[in-house]
């Protein structure tokens, strides 16, 4: 069976990873390791991304880094990101890598003109996402964890809009049958997302956010961390 990779973006903070793993052990726990081969590839510290023909499927994780940056890793990882769209290879880029996608495929990425999405927030789905392999059956408004400094302004031209926050228009979009940028974080948990909190304390209050609301609000988001396992089910 074709592995599942996991295109591991960058690694959380030190006293995060001691306490909860890094970004790869937070995707692998929402996964069904026991289905199929999951493959962990980091091009920030120098791996090769591999040929795209043995793969079942892609995942591409969030990043402390800015995708405006353009690092050397990041552009090669958008180049390969195109192609493996184009032979269609199932995709799903989050919060950074929804980004890189919308990059990769001729979006515009830049800071949100909202300023930092932080905090469990409502994504609405819009019609064409009743319609969509990954998002069909959902609620229509459902809560997932947010954190975030840059955005998806302007989508890859033949991009479908599935869903939006207040703010954030563009939280998840589709390309072709397979490929899906979801800005939301399903791989966190209430207390990783809280950590993200403090952390980002100072710069949340400087933009008017009421930090110790945001903590509050706060809680468990089973139905946008489903959609791991609904994409890693469309891999088959």
């Amino acid at each position: 069976m074709k592995p599942i990779l996991i295109v591991k973006t960058g690694s959380t903070y030190p006293d995060m990873a001691a306490r909860f793993g890094d970004f790869e052990d937070w995707f692998l726990r929402r996964l069904d390791q026991s289905s199929r081969p999951i493959h962990i590839i980091c091009p920030q510290a120098g791996e090769e991304l591999p040929p795209r023909a043995p793969l079942g499927g892609v995942i591409i994780t969030g990043s402390h880094d800015m995708v405006t940056e353009k690092h050397p890793w990041s552009e090669r990882t958008a180049l390969w990101l195109k192609d493996a769209v184009d032979r269609k290879i199932p995709v799903l880029g989050v919060c950074y890598g929804h980004q890189l996608l919308a990059h990769a495929l001729g979006g515009v990425v830049g800071d949100n003109p909202n300023g930092k999405e932080f905090g469990t927030v409502a994504v609405r789905l819009n019609g064409r996402a009743r319609a969509d392999q990954l998002f069909q059956g959902l609620p229509d408004i459902f809560d997932a964890q947010a954190c975030h400094t840059q955005s998806v302004l302007q989508l890859p031209a033949g991009a479908t809009l599935l869903a939006s926050s207040d703010m954030d228009p563009h939280h998840a979009f589709s390309v072709g049958e397979c490929a899906w940028g979801v800005q939301f974080h399903p791989e966190f948990n209430a207390e990783v997302l809280r950590c993200y909190i403090r952390r980002f304390a100072d710069n949340l209050a400087v933009q008017g956010s009421g930090v110790s609301s945001l903590l509050e609000g706060v809680r468990e988001t089973p139905i946008s961390e489903g959609l791991l396992r609904r994409f890693q089910q469309l891999c088959r």
